[in-house]
């Protein structure tokens, strides 16, 4: 059968109950109630509009056909484009706060309102796209194969894999949240540019090294990011409902970094137990290594910060009002 799709450049071939139409470097497989795609690169991977052909009116063909190889090769030989990134954003965090410390604070009100509605916006878009393939994965698929298989086979592709590329590049960008911090003069905490940082760093890593976890991580991130920003606008045009407590965020953040933690234990444990020759566990040991120490970093960081400014600052106002 995979002959018949490799050497046909265009055909439709019949085996039984199972079919295959192929279109120049794509092909579709029927096979049941699954379809899969395969394109040029020749990975083979589930497409979600055709696993529930109900949505598909919601994606747009460019969506549809994706191929995220060529980029994906682009920024594999790359690997620098993070690093001069981040060096650069060092500098500014370092430059940044002096250069403001004499000047007056900006007033980009309406900017960082709008600046928030469209991270919001974007991440809502990116949730919608992600997290339903990924939900689909994790009732169908062992929880090896999610975390062990190609991602490219998995999510990677397609509609699905267009939105974790993006994921990706969307580091770049929220970089900027600094920014309006510092010409605000707030202050940058070490969970701010930390988080920044190694967020960055890591996405890029787990990408380039196709780490099957990622495409997790990526659809659990927008939609908190979803939450986030768009509580962040609602402040900016000082339209929050007062039921919308802040608390909810942190919530929100310490459920995803437990998610991680946890996901990240299962993907050492394959590493470290899984023998399978035929399809060998899609993990390095940098990148997992990465993951544990961010996630468990992240855990104890939004831990700190929710006691800090929920539980102790509590207490303090109370002490406040006794006296």
């Amino acid at each position: 059968m995979m002959s018949d799709i490799l050497d046909i450049s265009s055909c439709l071939v019949m085996n039984g109950n199972e079919s295959v139409v192929m279109n120049g470097n794509e092909s579709l497989v029927m096979n049941g109630n699954e379809s899969l795609m395969m394109k040029g690169s020749e990975v083979v991977y589930s497409e979600f509009y055709h696993l529930y052909p109900a949505v598909e009116p919601i994606y747009t063909k460019w969506e549809k056909y994706y191929d995220p190889v060529p980029v994906l090769e682009w920024m594999q030989e790359r690997p620098f484009i993070p690093l001069a990134t981040v060096a650069c954003y060092c500098v500014f965090l370092i430059l940044g706060p002096a250069w403001m410390k004499e000047r007056k604070s900006w007033n980009c009100r309406k900017v960082l309102a709008l600046w928030n509605f469209s991270l919001s916006l974007f991440s809502a878009i990116g949730m919608i796209r992600t997290a339903p393939h990924i939900l689909h994965n994790l009732f169908t698929l062992s929880l090896r194969d999610n975390l062990c298989a190609d991602p490219l086979s998995t999510a990677g592709n397609g509609s699905t894999g267009f939105w974790v590329q993006m994921f990706i590049w969307s580091k770049f960008p929220e970089l900027l949240d600094t920014f309006f911090l510092v010409i605000h003069k707030k202050q940058v905490i070490f969970l701010h540019w930390y988080h920044h940082i190694t967020v960055l760093l890591y996405c890029w890593d787990s990408y380039t090294t196709k780490a099957p976890a990622g495409v997790i991580f990526a659809a659990i991130n927008y939609s908190v990011h979803a939450f986030m920003y768009a509580y962040y606008f609602l402040m900016g045009i000082k339209m929050k409902p007062k039921w919308l407590n802040p608390a909810f965020i942190t919530y929100a953040q310490i459920s995803q970094m437990v998610v991680g933690v946890f996901v990240t234990i299962c993907s050492w444990y394959y590493f470290l137990t899984d023998n399978n020759e035929n399809m060998p566990c899609n993990n390095t040991l940098a990148n997992n290594s990465a993951a544990l120490i961010m996630y468990v970093s992240y855990l104890l960081l939004f831990l700190q910060f929710f006691f800090t400014r929920y539980i102790k600052g509590k207490r303090s106002k109370s002490l406040k009002k006794i006296v």
